[in-house]
């Protein structure tokens, strides 16, 4: 219990029993303690350097204990400055690598991870540093069963995090995969599927991915890819994907079914067409007797459904898959 402020084994049984029976001898305390003289002597004099036994004044050869409430309490006080001093530290280091990471070099934004063992831990990192957001393409590969594997211990450490996961169909086919894919639906993870997915691909927080580089029978390698052009690049082929991808839902026996593709209901439409002639969300509302925020929380749906970021774009996907006329 005393090893947080410093004190081995041997060192806390020779502290309780010192304290116990107030004043030994190192003779005594060691036939106590069951250990050689030598060994019990080194400890004793290990507890004085730590303000915790002294020798007696009294009585030449006797160890007396530190009263426990006072010089504990000094090293609490001690571990307690050191754990401020190493906090701070942790705090400097944080900022310092902040800076230097505000611009980093061209050769620090892509990164060769080799090797099975290798590649499976920083997998792992990257699925678990996220905080917001992990989007992943999953092929048939060991690359994505590791990813399906760790999704449940994953999703445990990171509450709080949306996932996204387009698969390929052939995954259903793989062993336990069924079930895995089902308890990311019972944790309310988003799961599409496709006939085929371009790579696999995982994606956290828009900020660090990583795609396996070898296939086959060659060793385990993947690229890590920082904050860049092309992690942008790869953000933007996940989108696209999930875009087109069918969400998935498994019926009883644990059956993979594919669930049509949601799309605009009337009100929906109607909303569009006004918002697309010029008015606003509020003339919208009125003109539809409808209130504001169904308005706005209906048109978030439609950007949501066709995966965009603007009312711009939501325009163009709506021209695009024939929900309003030209």
């Amino acid at each position: 219990m005393l090893g947080a402020i410093g004190l081995d084994e041997t060192q806390e049984s020779a502290y309780r029993a010192l304290v116990a029976v107030g004043a030994a001898e190192v003779s005594d305390l060691a036939h106590r303690l069951t250990l050689p003289e030598s060994e019990t002597e080194r400890a004793l004099r290990r507890l004085e350097r730590q303000g915790l036994a002294a020798r007696s004044s009294a009585r030449t050869g006797r160890w007396v204990a530190a009263p426990p409430g006072v010089a504990l309490s000094a090293l609490l006080t001690r571990q307690r400055h050191e754990l401020d001093r190493a906090e701070l530290a942790a705090a400097l280091l944080a900022t310092e690598y902040r800076a230097d990471a505000a611009e980093p070099a061209v050769h620090d934004l892509v990164e060769v991870v080799t090797g099975a063992s290798a590649v499976a831990h920083r997998f792992h990192q990257v699925r678990l540093g996220a905080t917001h957001e992990v989007c992943a393409l999953v092929a048939g590969g060991p690359f994505a069963a590791d990813g399906l594997d760790g999704g449940s211990k994953d999703a445990a450490s990171n509450p709080g995090v949306r996932h996204r996961v387009v698969a390929e169909r052939q995954v259903l086919a793989l062993p336990a995969s069924v079930a895995e894919l089902s308890a990311a639906l019972g944790r309310d993870e988003q799961v599409r599927t496709v006939e085929r997915v371009p790579s696999e691909l995982v994606v956290a927080d828009r900020a660090l991915a990583m795609v396996p580089l070898t296939g086959g029978d060659a060793e385990p390698a993947a690229l890590v890819v920082h904050a860049s052009g092309l992690l942008a690049a790869l953000m933007g082929l996940f989108d696209a994907v999930w875009r087109d991808a069918v969400p998935l839902r498994l019926g009883a026996g644990g059956r993979g079914v594919v669930e049509s593709v949601p799309g605009p209901d009337a009100t929906d439409l109607e909303i569009l067409s006004l918002l697309l002639a010029g008015m606003t969300d509020a003339s919208a509302a009125k003109q539809l007797d409808l209130g504001l925020r169904t308005v706005q929380r209906r048109v978030k749906g439609l950007m949501e459904l066709t995966g965009v970021t603007t009312r711009l774009q939501l325009g163009w996907h709506a021209y695009e898959r024939g929900w309003v006329a030209r």
